[in-house]
């Protein structure tokens, strides 16, 4: 069995997009869609529900989900376990984009120092630009970015898929749908840093609504940080309308204290992706391993509480 087809099938599950699927894995959604189609005639059973309207699994696909994570979780451990010295020691240097910093880090920091008592960490935190143009330029090892590298010296992987909303303080504004489009432009709209995925999308978005509604683009403002700490906080002071991942403010959702507004479209998705050398040393392998623990162990009840509300 095709163990790049099983991952392409648990990486799909993850993202519930083909095409957020296929830049995470830099293929073609046409190509991950043969992937699918190729393991499921060799499980000879449907994964995907192809009848629903949104991406949905199957009764088998929901099944086998587990299995086939168990079996790229040990194919990956196989390989590290093949390649890994007796200790795993050295100075990993690591790059993380401040979305990473303000989630898991710390909870992926402690694994690593609890699993791995002789690896130093030099931590670097930046945009995803410069986070590849160092991994590239070797002065990094192991770097944590939205999206992948399309590069064949680098191998990327997704780790997370952050749905991204419209979030404001509840009372800031009407929620209602009529004009709505209208009072979310006469507010700042917050966003990541400038020249980020995000931030690009957000642009020709805003752009797309004031043409809709008649503003003149240049009475829109977007303001942008780096900072995921700094937008949260400009929320709470009634600032205005941020476009971040739900999964960041799930706690001020489930209080009440924040609201998703139903304004359409909604932004792109974040692909949060893992990235290293093709042939890395152990040290940077089993940090790696470590990373997708850590963000899976920090998204799963955060996940579930969004998916609640």
């Amino acid at each position: 069995m095709n163990t790049r087809f099983l991952e392409t099938f648990v990486t799909l599950a993850q993202l519930r997009n083909f095409r957020a699927t296929a830049r995470a894995l830099h293929a073609t959604p046409a190509a991950i869609s043969q992937r699918i189609k190729a393991l499921e005639d060799e499980l000879k059973t449907e994964l995907i529900d192809r009848s629903a309207g949104s991406f949905l699994l199957t009764p088998k696909g929901d099944l086998l989900l587990p299995y086939a994570r168990s079996v790229t979780e040990a194919a990956r451990a196989l390989q590290e376990a093949a390649r890994q010295e007796t200790v795993v020691c050295g100075r990993l240097r690591l790059g993380v984009i401040e979305t990473v910093v303000h989630s898991w880090l710390a909870e992926y920091i402690q694994r690593l120092n609890t699993d791995y008592p002789e690896l130093e960490v030099d931590l670097t935190v930046d945009v995803s630009s410069v986070l590849q143009k160092r991994l590239l330029a070797q002065e990094l090892d192991l770097i944590i970015r939205v999206e992948g590298i399309a590069d064949p010296t680098i191998v990327s992987s997704a780790l997370a898929n952050y749905q991204v909303r419209w979030i404001v303080r509840r009372g800031l504004l009407s929620p209602r749908k009529s004009g709505l489009a209208s009072r979310v432009l006469q507010r700042p709209i917050l966003t990541f840093g400038r020249g980020t995925a995000p931030q690009v999308a957000l642009d020709h978005i805003v752009a797309s609504l004031a043409s809709q509604i008649g503003l003149p683009l240049a009475q829109t403002r977007i303001t942008c940080s780096p900072s995921v700490a700094a937008i949260i906080q400009l929320v709470k002071d009634g600032y205005g309308v941020a476009a971040i991942p739900s999964l960041f403010v799930a706690p001020y959702l489930q209080s009440g204290e924040f609201i998703e507004l139903p304004l359409q479209p909604l932004p792109p998705s974040i692909v949060v992706s893992m990235c290293h050398p093709t042939d890395p040393k152990a040290m940077v392998r089993a940090a790696a391993i470590a990373a997708r623990r850590a963000c899976s162990d920090y998204c799963a009840p955060l996940n579930s509480l969004v998916e609640a509300l």
